[in-house]
């Protein structure tokens, strides 16, 4: 079975920097992409960021020139670098592997609290 644990989280200062990891188990082969979003308190869930297996990339603007989102050789560990951080970043933050046929998994996320 495919799982993905995220881990990194915690409580940061405004301007801090955190890095998520997301800890792939199972088959990586026919992962096509791989994803970060991001739930803030009463909020919907919204896109942070992914990457493909060829390496292009797409962020949310506001996350642009702070995030950067990468992951290892072999797929299995996904990272998502988060400089300069806001309060407005404070969410539940979600990695998703995302399956050539059109399956979906998602780790149970992790807590990143931005505040003073």
């Amino acid at each position: 079975q495919v799982q993905l644990v995220e881990s990194g989280g915690g409580l940061v200062q405004p301007g801090g920097s955190l890095r998520l990891s997301c800890a792939v188990s199972g088959i990586t082969i026919s992962v096509s992409s791989m994803g970060w979003y991001r739930r803030a308190p009463g909020k919907e869930r919204e896109f942070v960021a992914s990457i493909t297996r060829g390496g292009f990339t797409k962020y949310r603007d506001s996350v642009k020139g702070r995030f950067t989102i990468s992951r290892d050789n072999a797929w299995v560990t996904g990272y998502l670098q988060m400089n300069s951080l806001k309060p407005e970043d404070t969410a539940v933050y979600y990695c998703s592997a995302n399956y050539m046929n059109g399956v979906n998994y998602w780790g149970k996320g992790t807590l990143v609290t931005v505040s003073s």
